[in-house]
């Protein structure tokens, strides 16, 4: 694990095409955004709107930081709602 890869998605669409593509034929989700490809290579499917939704404050960021650890592949509505 010496070496991972972070794609930036601007779209729900782009985050599900990243994310079943890298996990198709033996690869394997994580925490956060992160999964395993069938190579076993990590990478980190994000929403590129992370850092504007953290913005605005301590408790804004600690809801978004909140919402994004529950999750496996990120879902970027909830992620909007968490920010309020």
């Amino acid at each position: 694990e010496a070496i991972s890869f972070q794609v930036m998605c601007d779209t729900q669409d782009e985050i599900d095409h990243y994310w079943s593509k890298l996990t198709a034929g033996g690869g394997e989700e994580g925490p956060c955004g992160w999964l395993k490809d069938k190579f076993r290579l990590s990478w980190q499917i994000v929403p590129g709107i992370v850092p504007e939704l953290m913005a605005g404050g301590p408790d804004k960021a600690a809801r978004v930081m909140n919402a994004f650890m529950q999750m496996k592949k990120l879902d970027i509505e909830t992620l909007k709602r968490a920010a309020g």
